[in-house]
């Protein structure tokens, strides 16, 4: 198992950056898939970013392609997502979710393909 703390969440205005942690307990973290999920309000959660776990490849939402970059630092157990450009539409609570047994064939992009999912930090852009 593994356990999921997202933090680096706030408030700042269109046009700025945030760089979001997702922290992770145990030794095998380097062993998971993660990805970077969000849900604003009255809307379903929606797929980020992602990184896979052996190759490190990157998969994005389109609405943040260029603006958005995840990485992986395995030895600290945590993987970023750096946001910038940000946009009001930007607003929501983010999650980031792991596992280990994602398919090959997936885009990373299926929240049911997840096991284990943090709390969730807020981020807020204002207009």
């Amino acid at each position: 198992q593994v356990q999921l703390v997202e933090s680096g969440g706030g408030l700042v205005q269109a046009g700025g950056s945030l760089r979001l942690s997702c922290a992770a307990s145990g030794r095998t973290f380097r062993s998971y898939d993660v990805g970077w999920f969000r849900q604003a309000p009255g809307k379903e959660r929606e797929f980020v970013s992602g990184v896979r776990r052996n190759s490190g490849s990157t998969g994005y939402a389109d609405s943040v392609k260029g603006r958005f970059t995840i990485s992986r630092d395995n030895a600290k157990n945590t993987v970023y997502l750096q946001m910038n450009s940000l946009k009001p539409e930007d607003t929501a609570v983010y999650y980031c979710a792991a596992d280990r047994f994602l398919p090959a064939s997936s885009n990373m992009g299926s929240e049911n393909e997840y096991a284990y999912w943090g709390q969730g930090t807020q981020v807020t852009v204002s207009s």
